[in-house]
């Protein structure tokens, strides 16, 4: 098995890409959203990161954050937001016959998947073809007819400000089945 090495370059953006365990759909709760909300909250006070964009699904999500200046430790980060969402979210912990050996050895409670991805944005059109990913990630998997129509997105602050119009999306048949091709 290939050992998979992630890349550490201080003050970088990067995409995350982080998955329910077996893909339960609870992600959306609103009970589970206020509790990620506040754990990403306090590790952001001790450990400071900006959030460019971001979608939440019901069992994953994507974002983009920007590191510090002289900080690449986004590893750390996303274990003490999962860690701390987890502990605030007991309704959703499985049971122990529910979960592997692995699992239960490491403490883990079936809220999330161990491993996230991760993507270094390289370059402005890195960046824009991520920012349209995470936008239109609602649309790809049928959730809604149009990205606007999605509220666990921070499409709606980029219309705002004008980067995308109403529209935005709706056009873009072909765009989940070329994305994957475009990237690197």
């Amino acid at each position: 098995m290939p050992q998979y090495i992630r890349s550490y370059t201080e003050g970088a953006a990067y995409f995350f890409t982080l998955v329910s365990y077996n893909r339960r759909q609870i992600l959306c709760n609103e009970d589970f959203l206020q509790a990620l909300r506040n754990s990403i909250k306090l590790i952001q006070q001790q450990y400071p990161f900006e959030i460019i964009a971001w979608v939440q699904l019901p069992d994953h999500l994507h974002c983009i954050w920007q590191m510090p200046e002289n900080d690449a430790g986004y590893s750390m980060r996303w274990s003490q937001i999962k860690r701390l969402t987890t502990q605030a979210c007991p309704q959703y912990h499985l049971p122990t016959h529910e979960l592997s050996h692995s699992k239960v050895s490491r403490n883990e409670r079936g809220i999330w998947q161990r491993r996230f991805f991760e993507h270094q944005i390289k370059n402005e059109a890195d960046f824009l073809k991520y920012m349209d990913y995470i936008h239109y990630n609602p649309f790809k998997h049928g959730l809604v007819k149009r990205a606007i129509d999605w509220p666990y997105s921070s499409f709606h602050r980029y219309l705002k400000v004008g980067n995308y119009s109403a529209d935005w999306g709706e056009n873009l048949i072909d765009f989940s089945e070329s994305f994957s091709d475009r990237l690197e």
